[in-house]
């Protein structure tokens, strides 16, 4: 009997460890720890985002943000990177509706109302009266091209090292612009030049209607 018992507890002890190894094997291979992606929204709070004036602007709708009145930004506040990004890949999956207009900045700022001045936003736009459609690099260098569609799910993603900004559509690169060495531009457009900040999703007007979900991040050396 004192056989038996032993032999039960050396099995149960060797459960633990193969168990434990397993769970460890699984966590080192998780897609999300290999790629190094990092969630900013959790699909049903804005906790670490912060908009200023027309906040109604920003609803949460089956796990997405929707976006879609007056003029609004809202701006990741959270804690990863406090906030402040220099080289990163950046990426969301975007549905918008016909006729809507929206974007994505990256190196901004907070701030309370109106268009930000800092940084650049990335246009979201598939069949609104603005020409400039999805990917372009808004007013810097844009893309006349439409890519996709209306009411259908799609990923945009920016990345930026150094000097350079890479925009995929559907992991398809459609758009990449190198900022010049002491690049000048005009009065109006003064910050709109590569440095370091946070992001902002854009609400264009009231007609626009645009969802984002899956807002992730991955940083990448200075």
């Amino acid at each position: 009997m004192k056989n038996l018992v032993v032999f039960c507890c050396a099995m149960l002890v060797l459960g633990a460890c193969s168990k434990s190894s397993t769970t460890a094997s699984k966590s080192a291979s998780s897609p999300k720890a290999e790629k190094g992606w990092i969630s900013l929204f959790d699909g049903k709070s804005f906790d670490g985002w912060k908009v200023g004036k027309n906040a109604e602007s920003f609803k949460i709708e089956d796990g997405a943000i929707a976006v879609n009145g007056p003029v609004g930004h809202l701006f990741y506040v959270g804690p990863v990177k406090d906030h402040n990004f220099k080289n990163f890949q950046f990426k969301a999956k975007v549905m918008t509706l016909p006729g809507s207009n929206s974007g994505m900045y990256f190196h901004t700022q907070y701030q309370e109302e109106s268009w930000p001045r800092k940084g650049f936003e990335v246009q979201v736009n598939n069949s609104h009266t603005d020409w400039r459609r999805t990917a372009s690099l808004y007013a810097i260098q844009d893309v006349k091209e439409t890519y996709v569609k209306d009411n259908e799910w799609y990923t945009e993603e920016i990345m930026v090292q150094g000097k350079k900004v890479t925009i995929k559509i559907n992991d398809k690169v459609v758009n990449e612009y190198t900022e010049p060495d002491n690049v000048e531009r005009p009065k109006d457009m003064a910050e709109r030049k590569i440095s370091s900040g946070t992001f902002a999703l854009q609400a264009h007007d009231p007609k626009s209607k645009v969802y984002f979900k899956d807002i992730m991040v991955k940083v990448l050396p200075d």
